[in-house]
């Protein structure tokens, strides 16, 4: 494979030399730990306190709000068992079927020590029911979790109007916003948002650091105790070159939301227009219209994505499935089944997921070996013919 056409970035995404190169010194000379009485460690603790204040600049919020964590999985658990450990009384959980696995899987096993949690449904085009929210909301709600963006369709939650329905029962709200950061702008201080998570791998920082916003009285008890890092609200060494990245790609990430929401949407939809056109039995998975700029989610029908995978791998096209293969059972996503996705589509969707580093060439040549594949595919087929 002499060249990688990478179309995976709700996965993760490349780090930006620029955010490499911002952090190449707490990796070689700067090695200190910002904790110590020394000068040679204790002066890396400003640098942290710089990429707070970047980072905080991007969600619009203040300094004192932003607690820097391993990761979003990290900052989604944080927020939702930190939350239920401040409020014991409240035993009930609003989320919905279509979370990241992070949330998910989380408020599943909270479900299994008592806890009530309503799953929120979703329509076709991925979006949930407001009365069916605010007749779930009441007392003995503890939290509402619900995310930003949907890591696989790109669809987006009407997050204000939500936000404003779970305030207005005095109810804590959080978002798990990974994939939305960086990709459309948002403003904390103009939301009644009180917990958010992100992730520094979705903007091009590195893997393992990420942010839990908490808005200031918001009640809810450290997750990871220990040290008195972060105020004693996450306990544990920081990852000095990770938060410094992270710092650095919020800085980028500011100045190319606009590119983001131009450059890569015309490059997403000349792909996306392109393979609806071309390959018979395509079809576009969830909302046309709300959505992040980066993402498209086609099903092709009869056919399977990891099949296509493996053959767009073979030209080194890097996309993703929208189903999942566990213990040798092939079964479709939880996104595409909540949407109510045919179970002959819902197994051959794909997930093509831009960045600012594509190009209008590899477009094009997705745009030219798709058709073949999935003819190819098609004609060996035992669906096609029992339909």
């Amino acid at each position: 494979m002499s060249k990688v056409i990478y179309f995976d970035n709700n996965a993760t995404t490349k780090v930006a030399p620029e955010v490499f190169e911002a952090m190449k010194p707490f990796l070689t000379d700067l090695y200190g730990n910002p904790s110590s009485m020394h000068t040679f460690g204790g002066q890396v603790e400003k640098y942290i306190a710089q990429s707070r204040e970047t980072i905080a600049n991007l969600l619009g919020c203040d300094v004192s709000e932003i607690i820097f964590t391993s990761c979003g999985t990290e900052s989604d658990n944080a927020a939702i068992k930190g939350v239920l450990a401040a409020l014991p009384e409240k035993r009930k959980i609003i989320t919905t079927r279509v979370e990241h696995p992070a949330v998910l899987a989380t408020c599943r096993e909270i479900q299994s020590q008592g806890y009530k949690v309503v799953e929120l449904g979703v329509d076709k085009e991925g979006q949930i029911n407001l009365d069916e929210l605010k007749a779930e909301v009441n007392d003995d709600t503890a939290i509402v979790t619900i995310m930003y963006a949907n890591n696989e369709t790109g669809v987006i939650f009407p997050i204000d109007k939500i936000a404003g329905i779970v305030k207005s029962k005095d109810v804590v709200f959080h978002t798990d916003a990974v994939q939305a950061i960086g990709k459309i702008p948002l403003n904390l201080s103009k939301s009644n948002i009180d917990l958010l998570s992100l992730s520094g791998h979705k903007l091009h920082a590195p893997k393992g650091v990420g942010v839990l916003y908490v808005r200031k009285g918001t009640r809810i008890s450290p997750f990871m105790i220990g040290g008195h890092q972060e105020k004693s609200r996450r306990a544990g060494t920081e990852n000095v070159a990770g938060i410094v990245a992270l710092g650095k790609a919020a800085e980028l990430a500011a100045k190319s939301i606009k590119q983001e929401n131009t450059k890569v949407k015309k490059l997403r939809d000349k792909l996306e227009n392109a393979l609806l056109k071309s390959c018979t039995g395509a079809m576009l998975n969830g909302d046309k219209i709300n959505r992040l700029p980066n993402t498209t989610n086609i099903s092709f029908e009869f056919i399977e994505g990891e099949a296509i995978l493996l053959l767009l791998n073979q030209f080194g096209i890097c996309a993703s499935s929208g189903s999942a293969c566990t213990s040798g059972a092939l079964e479709p996503s939880h996104v595409m089944r909540a949407m109510g996705v045919p179970f002959t589509a819902a197994h051959g969707s794909i997930r093509f997921s831009l960045s600012i580093y594509n190009t209008e060439e590899e477009v094009d040549f997705v745009i030219e070996k798709m058709p073949a594949i999935v003819n190819r595919l098609r004609e060996l087929s035992p669906f096609v013919n029992s339909q």
